[in-house]
């Protein structure tokens, strides 16, 4: 196993990590359905658009694209030094 392959392995296990931390640390779509906050009915709920979930649903949607570009440039680049 080469240099490049264990730091875009160390790369693709932070970004797993960060995609896994960030949708555990969102609301669920149910009230009172909390996963990490427990689901109290508080002043961010009543005020989604400018939320702590609007802001984790959209850094889940970064991150993952990112992982997705990530695996496919890591396959590419992999494939082309072997």
């Amino acid at each position: 196993m080469g240099a490049l392959e264990i730091i875009f392995g160390i790369i693709l296990l932070l970004f797993s990590l960060a995609i896994i931390i960030v949708v555990l640390l969102q609301e669920g779509n149910q009230k009172n359905l909390g996963v990490v906050t427990g689901g109290a009915d508080t002043f961010l709920s009543k005020h989604k658009a400018r939320s702590v979930d609007a802001f984790l649903a959209r850094w889940t949607k970064f991150i993952a694209i990112g992982f997705f570009v990530l695996v496919i440039v890591v396959n590419v680049v992999l494939y082309f030094t072997a």
